[in-house]
């Protein structure tokens, strides 16, 4: 069985960095590409960034250039490093695992593990 666990969420002003990390239990971890979501208070889910098991990387376009995904496949952990948080960031974050399945990664339906989310909360 496979488990994620984010962590590193918390409440930051605007222009603060935080990193998200998800660590991996189960399953062969490297051999799959890991994507992050968001969910804000009343707005549906959204992704915000994918990296294949290789390293190749995909941003939403409102967080490109200010987030980063990298993955550390040593200690089954992806992270999400988020620089010039806005208040827009604000949101209950998730990592997921990618099904090796055609198809894009924008589409949450083809993940098929998911964490129990990590709050990021971004103050003016």
């Amino acid at each position: 069985q496979v488990q994620l666990v984010e962590s590193g969420g918390g409440s930051v002003q605007t222009g603060d960095s935080l990193r998200l990390s998800c660590v991996a239990s189960g399953g062969t971890f490297s051999s799959y590409g890991m994507g992050w979501f968001r969910q804000a208070p009343g707005k549906a889910r959204e992704f915000v960034a994918y990296i294949t098991s290789s390293g190749s990387t995909i941003y939403t376009i409102s967080v490109k250039g200010r987030f980063t995904v990298s993955r550390d496949n040593a200690k089954n952990t992806v992270y999400l490093q988020m620089n010039s948080l806005k208040s827009e960031d604000t949101a209950v974050y998730y990592c997921a695992r990618r099904q090796q399945i055609g198809g894009g990664v924008i589409d949450g339906a083809k993940y098929d593990y998911w964490g129990q989310g990590t709050q990021v909360a971004v103050s003016s």
